[in-house]
């Protein structure tokens, strides 16, 4: 993916302040132990190429996904724009929607699992 035709099939939308991406599963979204190229860093690419960026291109990760998972992101192209993204974020204004594809025998065509995830207290 680490192209701009492969970069454009996932973009879903983009303006002077937002990057929304289509991440696929299997995609590091930041740098890790492994060395991995992140999305990060292919989407900081993207916008240094597409917009003619001398150095290096702005772009604040606003939440992260897992490796495994696939799902859409939203990336921050000012710093004024991360604040308030984070401040949303922060304030649980933002609906986040999880969906899990399961396989088996007996399996309704549609169920809903209403549930908390909570951090383990120390």
């Amino acid at each position: 993916m680490n192209n701009i035709k492969a970069v454009k099939k996932h973009l879903i939308y983009e303006d002077n302040h937002l990057l929304v991406f289509n991440k696929q599963q299997g995609v590091l979204v930041q740098g890790d132990k492994t060395g991995d190229i992140s999305l990060l860093d292919i989407l900081k690419n993207y916008l240094k190429i597409t917009k003619k960026k001398e150095g290096n291109a702005y772009l604040g990760l606003v939440h992260r996904l897992d490796r495994t998972s696939s799902g859409v992101m939203v990336f921050a192209k000012t710093s004024k724009a991360l604040s308030r993204l984070n401040k949303q974020f922060k304030n649980r204004e933002v609906l986040k929607t999880y969906w899990a594809i399961v396989e088996g025998e007996n399996i309704p065509n549609e169920e809903k699992l209403i549930n908390w995830l909570i951090k383990k207290k120390k």
